[in-house]
């Protein structure tokens, strides 16, 4: 298997699996919908389309960048007033919008070295403008970091690719822990996470659960931490099911 990498990196980001109604939140990492919906309009594929082929790419994305969750309060006004009134017609709705700004994500891709190279190279020449997330969210920089074969898996590329955060949070955070979320494997521990795309087709979107591991490991450009030992491994999160701004709009817990 060889690993694809991406570099999803903005001004604004967001990737929400459990936007209802009025509140459009996002989830501190990108979600594999997200994702696979980059995939697909890179390629130029329309919502109809069968999306089957991605849903079977191995995924994973490690936070090189936290970034800062902020808040869109969004009002609509109908043009058409009613008549012989002052009022409009139709009253819209208010809605609260949830983004990441300033954050940056490594993404790997895994699947045979011949599938990637097609997502490669639609990445390189999209056939239709990018986004993270929402389309009001460009990315900064090319979004490929190419095919590596020299990663088996793509945990191994997360584990050890070099920090690809901006210079000046490298020098603030250099002994930073980095977080990655990833699909399960097999029987270790793990939490669902309601963003496997079924159909993006306009008749219902439809989405599954997919297993997923959270952990956080040593910065793979720090060998030793501040106290001398060695930073290198592994270390589990707790489960949270939580999204950005759900509960919590800024964070603070």
């Amino acid at each position: 298997m060889s690993v694809l990498l991406l570099q999803l990196a903005g001004p604004m980001q967001s990737w929400g699996d459990s936007s209802r109604f009025v509140r459009r939140n996002t989830r501190n990492e990108p979600t594999k919908s997200g994702v696979i919906g980059l995939l697909a309009c890179a390629q130029g594929r329309v919502r109809e389309d069968s999306i089957e082929d991605l849903l079977n790419l191995s995924f994973g994305v490690r936070t090189e960048q936290r970034g800062r969750v902020m808040s869109d309060f969004q009002t609509e006004k109908s043009l058409t007033r009613k008549r012989n009134s002052r009022d409009f017609e139709k009253t819209m709705p208010l809605t609260y919008r949830y983004y990441l700004a300033d954050a940056r994500f490594l993404v790997a891709l895994g699947a045979e070295r011949s599938v990637l190279e097609g997502l490669d190279q639609a990445l390189r020449t999209p056939r239709w403008p990018l986004y993270l997330g929402r389309r009001s969210c460009p990315p900064e920089f090319p979004v490929t970091l190419g095919i590596h074969d020299e990663y088996g898996t793509i945990r191994q590329a997360l584990e050890n690719e070099p920090w690809h955060a901006s210079a000046w949070y490298r020098r603030r955070y250099h002994d930073r822990q980095l977080e990655i979320v990833c699909d399960a494997i097999d029987d270790e521990p793990s939490m669902t996470q309601a963003d496997m795309p079924v159909t993006f087709s306009q008749k219902g979107r439809r989405y599954s659960g997919r297993a997923v591991r959270r952990y956080r490991i040593a910065n793979p450009g720090a060998s030793v931490d501040s106290s001398g030992a060695d930073a290198r491994g592994t270390r589990d999160i707790p489960p949270d099911f939580g999204s950005a701004g759900l509960d919590d709009p800024l964070n603070f817990a």
